[in-house]
């Protein structure tokens, strides 16, 4: 097959990464999609941490959707699955194999890293950012970005562990703002706490919020970013 006839085919993979998406996260309204390392062991604080608030975000009506792979993405679908809500899982294919973590009720396969985070954000109403790595990093600042730009609705971004974000939030103060690269109400776009009750009091407010102002049908509409 030439070169043309590969970039096709790939236009249909792309579509058929989209509907299975679309078809698997519809009914899954609301919801909080939870990144965070795939390289933080069973033990670690965070780990234990990533379970309490899974399974918190599950008692409280939302599903949890994560990355379905090893570290704290597992342990947040850990403690989804014990608790009344869907465990979602959107799992990346890797060249070194990410396996899918065994805690998902429902499990979505991607091999482009685009598709995988639109789903990621379409339909959450919060995004929890857990400690973790590159990839961490690219969902938080992709959810940010699309706020910032008004692409999707104001949702509430929680950076969970200030101790681990510190200097992130300082370089974000004394760089970014400092030389103009943002607005000083761009802080406003998240939040950071220790607290992990906090964190799901946060996605509750704003959901009651979703609920008042008539979008009872959630974040399921939203437009595609």
């Amino acid at each position: 097959m030439d070169r043309r006839g590969k970039d096709t085919w790939t236009v249909f993979k792309i579509m058929g990464e989209f509907v299975e998406g679309f078809e698997t996260l519809r009914e899954c309204w609301p919801s909080v999609s939870v990144f965070g390392g795939a390289r933080v062991k069973r033990g670690n604080r965070y780990y234990r941490d990533a379970i309490y608030i899974g399974n918190a975000l599950s008692k409280a009506g939302f599903t949890v959707i994560t990355g379905g792979g090893p570290g704290i993405m597992e342990a947040a679908n850990e403690g989804a699955k014990r608790g009344p809500s869907d465990s979602v899982g959107l799992n990346i294919r890797l060249p070194f194999e990410q396996d899918p973590n065994p805690h998902t009720d429902k499990l979505v396969n991607f091999n482009y890293f685009f598709a995988r985070k639109v789903m990621f954000v379409k339909y959450a109403c919060g995004v929890v950012g857990m400690p973790g790595g590159f990839g961490t990093m690219d969902e938080l600042f992709e959810a940010l970005t699309l706020i910032q730009t008004k692409k999707i609705e104001p949702t509430p971004v929680v950076f969970y562990g200030s101790e681990y974000w510190a200097g992130l939030i300082d370089w974000i103060k004394d760089r970014m703002i400092e030389d103009r690269m943002i607005s000083k109400r761009d802080l406003k776009l998240f939040r950071v706490t220790d607290d992990r009750d906090e964190v799901v009091s946060i996605m509750v407010k704003h959901l009651k919020h979703l609920k008042k102002s008539g979008e009872s049908n959630g974040h399921s509409d939203r437009e595609t970013p």
